[in-house]
């Protein structure tokens, strides 16, 4: 017997994470991609918007909802998934898989009767099987966490993380603004929310929550990139072990892991852009542990991600639809 497809909805897909949801699920085996909803574009091929799905669907955008679906991806910025869920009545079977970062915190984990999961799947493999509603993890807090975790749930991190990492453009979304303009950011580097980036506090409960001794300051610096593609973060932190040690200790936490691997060498961006993976090398400086991972921001770091947490949350393989080859050259 065959089995039935999932039937799912994109909301806000005209946007850069909406563009990869639609790209993924229009060729997901086990989902029948239900209707995407943009206000903006309602009519619309989704071709129109989305160039490179020409010849791949001829499905338009609709500015209607419709409850005969099984899950809805919120695609919308951060602010309105909250607002979308207020304004709109989606009934209790549709799950949610939201990848705005307005239900990543546990102060601001539900709206209503819906209590929200935090969709690190290398972390809360679990937790996500059994729910119903997912707060997808910010690009950056995805790079990071899966840069640090090991060392928190091993009980060692005993010392402040200092963090440095470099994000493409399109982690600032679709809708043009200064710093994402081509004349600006071509052959160009900048610093940006010093210490301050929102997805701090999302990184700070996680490892509170594998490591709840940690009382340490947790350095971060974000770099914008002239490439519009991936993360690159790098962290390090004291550690007494040896180098040996700390690849045993990261190389054990990611066993079971569909996506994280850890390298012999140093990784670098075209190893992953354009996949769900996010690869990790290690390295020894005296004291310290420098631990460098690399991903998608739209794939692992958004999109990728989501359609993991999906087939998660539906029992499927955990890499279905997800098998995709990065642009080696």
């Amino acid at each position: 017997m065959t089995q039935k497809k999932i039937r799912a909805a994109i909301i806000g897909g005209a946007g850069y994470t909406g563009g990869e949801a639609c790209r993924l699920l229009c060729f997901h085996p086990s989902v029948e991609l239900a209707y995407v909803h943009s206000n903006s574009n309602a009519g619309n091929l989704l071709s129109d918007v989305h160039t490179d799905l020409l010849g791949d669907t001829d499905m338009r955008f609709t500015d209607k909802l419709s409850n005969d679906v099984d899950v809805m991806f919120l695609c919308v910025g951060h602010g309105d998934a909250r607002k979308f869920l207020e304004a709109n009545k989606i009934e209790p079977h549709v799950k949610i898989i939201d990848l705005s970062q307005d239900f990543r915190l546990a102060a601001t984990s539900s709206i209503d009767d819906r209590q929200f999961v935090y969709g690190l799947p290398e972390m809360n493999r679990d937790k996500i099987k059994n729910a119903s509603n997912i707060a997808n993890p910010g690009c950056f807090a995805t790079a990071i966490q899966l840069a640090v975790l090991p060392l928190a749930a091993a009980g060692l991190l005993r010392d402040e993380i200092h963090i440095s990492a470099t994000t493409g453009s399109t982690g600032a979304g679709q809708k043009p603004v200064a710093t994402t303009h081509f004349s600006w950011r071509h052959a160009n580097f900048s610093s940006y929310k010093l210490f301050t980036h929102q997805h701090l506090n999302e990184i700070g409960e996680s490892v509170v929550s594998l490591q709840p001794s940690f009382d340490y300051a947790i350095n971060f610096v974000p770099y914008r990139g002239d490439f519009a593609r991936g993360i690159l973060a790098t962290a390090y932190t004291r550690f007494n072990g040896s180098l040996e040690e700390g690849l045993d200790i990261y190389r054990k936490y990611y066993a079971d892991a569909a996506f994280t691997f850890v390298s012999d060498k140093a990784v670098n961006l075209k190893q992953v852009v354009n996949t769900n993976k996010c690869l990790i090398s290690l390295a020894k400086h005296g004291d310290k542990l420098i631990a460098t991972s690399v991903i998608d921001n739209l794939l692992k770091g958004a999109s990728g991600q989501a359609v993991q947490n999906m087939n998660l949350m539906f029992s499927l393989p955990e890499r279905e639809g997800l098998n995709l080859k990065p642009s080696a050259f």
